[in-house]
């Protein structure tokens, strides 16, 4: 008992100069939040253990000269460039944010105020007015945060309450989303599912630096209110060459990132580059031919490319870091089973997170890596 007691009190000894060390990294922060505190590794004793190994590699689609010259990226520059042009091309751009004045936790706001002026970059601790001539840009410092009861009864329905007399502006809202290998329940959740309950609003999810500027700058141009989801976790792990001036990519149009004849793997955001290793897999260890898409919009879904590769391969796989129960996941399973039945030669799989609040020392037990989905892949095959 008494070593229990001792072993107990080291413990909790360690734990607490860990939150005493914390505590003064934060001091020395600022203003600037917990968030960044996030960033930095954990501090002494249990916070000393830090994750460092992804669950996905990273893989950069080939160049594209098509838009002029590239430069190298990681993702968060890319939303950087994205938010230049657009602050570029229209003097009445502003960005909103909690943390946008001083560059934002991971950064994708540096240099604008300095370039632009004050009054382009609104530092924001409650909600403003919103005038609808401007062109607005959101910027939610997690997305936990997201101020959903603002987006979902008064954005979605502007223009339809309106008789389409008026729209939001161009109304974009930002925010980091997804797990990044330390977020826990708060700074992990992909929520796209619920917003995607909203008729009225747009939903994306980049995978990549080069497609996150395109999306990004076709949201701000959009009539309608457009979420963005920006995957944390390839804020600076993801590099790709990326256009310096502006371009577009099309909302509602998903990619075929590879064609195959046996199964569709669908999936976006970050998720996209765990099912192209399984493809690999696929091919090497069972000599499967997989058709990878990357959704991209959530919402409006591109219905017509997803259901035309499940017509040709018989079976489909949607793999996402959301829970499994009324993740979106379940709305393609479902309009797929009422669209291609007869071309079904297997149940449609869905590789998803629990029913649980995201953990943190778990994480890798509630990810759906490539093994969960291959595992998954591998009984379609044998149904």
């Amino acid at each position: 008992m008494a070593a229990a007691a001792a072993a107990t009190t080291a413990r909790w000894v360690r734990v607490r100069a860990g939150l005493v060390e914390a505590a003064r990294l934060r001091r020395q922060l600022g203003g600037a939040g917990l968030e960044r505190l996030f960033l930095l590794p954990y501090a002494a004793g249990n916070l000393a253990q830090r994750r460092h190994v992804a669950h996905f590699t990273f893989q950069p689609d080939p160049e594209n000269r098509q838009y002029g010259q590239t430069q190298k990226m990681n993702l968060f520059q890319s939303i950087t460039s994205a938010l230049d042009n657009s602050l570029a091309k229209d003097p009445t751009a502003v960005i909103f944010g909690e943390d946008v004045a001083f560059g934002g936790v991971f950064r994708c706001t540096v240099g604008l105020r300095d370039k632009y002026g004050k009054f382009s970059l609104c530092l924001l601790t409650m909600l403003v007015p919103i005038y609808v001539k401007l062109l607005r840009i959101f910027r939610i410092q997690t997305i936990a945060f997201l101020i959903s009861p603002f987006i979902v009864n008064e954005a979605a329905k502007y223009r339809y309450r309106s008789g389409d007399l008026f729209n939001c502006g161009s109304l974009t809202i930002r925010a980091p989303w997804g797990c990044v290998g330390h977020g826990a329940l708060y700074h992990s959740q992909s929520p796209e599912a619920f917003f995607a309950h909203c008729p009225g609003i747009k939903v994306v999810v980049p995978r990549s630096p080069f497609q996150a500027k395109g999306l990004l700058l076709s949201c701000i141009e959009d009539n309608n209110p457009c979420i963005f989801f920006e995957p944390k976790i390839l804020y600076r792990a993801a590099v790709e060459q990326v256009p310096v001036e502006p371009y577009y990519i099309p909302l509602s149009q998903a990619d075929i990132l590879q064609e195959g004849s046996d199964v569709t793997l669908v999936a976006w955001g970050t998720q996209v580059h765990v099912i192209k290793e399984v493809a690999n897999m696929a091919q090497e260890k069972l000599g499967v031919s997989c058709e990878v898409i990357d959704l991209k919009t959530i919402l409006p879904w591109d219905v017509d490319t997803i259901c035309k590769s499940v017509a040709k391969t018989g079976r489909l796989l949607i793999s996402h870091e959301a829970p499994l129960t009324g993740g979106f996941a379940s709305e393609i399973s479902s309009t797929v089973q009422e669209e291609c039945f007869l071309n079904l030669e297997a149940p449609i799989s869905r590789v998803c997170g629990y029913d649980t609040p995201f953990p943190h020392i778990f994480e890798t037990f509630y990810i759906p890596d490539k093994w969960k989905c291959y595992d998954a892949l591998r009984k379609m095959i044998n149904y």
